[in-house]
């Protein structure tokens, strides 16, 4: 509390006060000087922070729906069977194969029997080797063996499913006879509205798609480097087994409806759903290997497309079927059959050259003259080509690019019909 003040020192007080008072004065008109300066910046910086409001957040939803990750990279539709890192395929999305439509001027062989101009322009892609899960590949497979009329699945233990082999051993459903996996190559600079090739491959017994086919047969690497304008597939047949069952290849119609799928994920796989059209004219040229001798046979027998199929290719694969095969040779003469052996089918290999002999159809013993519609090829190979390497090396090295290159020469000369067919 402030006490009284004495009357000497009135009028100093007076002045004392007023001084005062004119300090506070000046101070209030300061902070009022400095709130007018500062309060328009605060009242920007406070709409800057502000939240969006519930239209902005729409917009932005309305502008990203429809692109999340898993619109964007779907899951894939196979199931990984194979899952070390060395011999595993890359899982790649559809997304990543959209060709880039960019002109190229480098040419490739026309996959052909009739000689075509080369092509000079074509769209170029990233090349592509990846599975695809497809329903109407050889298995799983619950029908009938052709062989017996009795279900191919022939025994159980408890849930279990299994076939008894024709050597007594049992391989079970769910390991060797569930895998609806297909080996699928494209070529970069293949081009599906030039002529082409659809290459069909049923490997042989003991295989997977990605441990043999592609790193041991290295059957995509054929393919590539052939420079033919073809494709492949590959359909997985018993997982790593000693069993040449057909599965769903033994059906009526079986093979026709595996191109029918096979079809659409070319053309989707390529990036061109339009393409569709042109894979479904493609001709075919199947290739069996030792146990694909099955497949292979009844393929050309009830798969129903046997016309498209313009030539076909057996790696030491003529254990049986003879008649199925020397009736597709008889009846498709603008086709080429081509039998390539070892000692451990040339019996098989000798017979069915005879049974053509008999009905007229001339047979070659070498592979020394041009492939032509009816060309027929039988080849022996001799001591110290085995068996097992037979997919890169038989009567040439890696036989299947060979073929293609064969198929496809010459392609430099206009087009002026059919080659002439070997005489019969």
């Amino acid at each position: 509390m402030i006490g009284a003040i004495p009357k000497s020192n009135k009028h100093d007080c007076v002045r004392a006060f007023a001084s005062a008072d004119v300090v506070r004065r000046r101070r209030r008109l300061r902070a009022i000087a400095m709130a007018s300066l500062y309060l328009p910046l605060s009242l920007f910086l406070a709409q800057c922070g502000r939240a969006p409001n519930a239209g902005t957040l729409a917009a932005n939803a309305s502008a990203t729906s429809g692109d999340t990750f898993d619109d964007r990279f779907p899951k894939p539709e196979f199931r990984d069977r194979f899952p070390t890192e060395r011999e595993s395929l890359p899982q790649r999305q559809l997304a990543d194969f959209t060709p880039r439509r960019t002109v190229q001027t480098q040419t490739y062989r026309v996959a052909s029997l009739e000689p075509t101009l080369p092509v000079l322009h074509q769209p170029a892609q990233e090349q592509l080797t990846t599975l695809v899960n497809m329903k109407s590949s050889a298995f799983p497979y619950s029908g009938d063996n052709p062989a017996s009329e009795a279900p191919f699945l022939n025994i159980s233990k408890g849930d279990r499913r299994g076939h008894r082999s024709y050597s007594g051993r049992v391989y079970w459903q769910d390991e060797t006879y569930s895998d609806s996996r297909v080996l699928v190559h494209i070529p970069e600079n293949f081009d599906a509205h030039g002529p082409g090739v659809i290459v069909v491959f049923f490997h042989g017994n003991g295989a997977t798609l990605e441990r043999d086919v592609r790193n041991r047969q290295l059957v995509p690497r054929q393919i590539s480097d052939s420079g033919v304008n073809a494709v492949l597939l590959a359909p997985q047949m018993a997982v790593d087994a000693a069993d040449s069952s057909a599965g769903k290849f033994w059906q009526p119609g079986g093979f026709k409806r595996f191109m029918t799928e096979s079809i659409d994920n070319l053309a989707r796989l390529y990036g061109d759903p339009a393409s569709a059209k042109a894979f479904a004219k493609m001709p075919i040229v199947i290739v069996g290997y030792s146990g694909g001798f099955l497949p292979t046979a009844w393929s050309l027998e009830v798969g129903g497309i046997s016309d498209r199929v313009r030539g076909v290719v057996l790696l030491d694969a003529v254990y049986g079927e003879l008649d199925k095969f020397a009736s597709w040779i008889e009846n498709h003469r603008s086709g080429f059959f081509i039998s390539s052996y070892t000692h451990s089918t040339a019996r098989h290999d000798h017979e069915l050259m005879h049974m053509l002999r008999e009905k007229g159809i001339t047979v070659y013993e070498d592979m020394d003259r041009p492939l032509r519609q009816g060309s027929v090829f039988f080849v022996e190979t001799g001591e110290g080509i085995t068996h097992r390497d037979y997919v890169t090396q038989a009567w040439t090295k890696n036989p299947i690019e060979q073929v293609l290159v064969k198929m496809a020469a010459p392609t430099t000369r206009v087009a002026t019909g059919s080659l002439p067919s070997t005489s019969r």
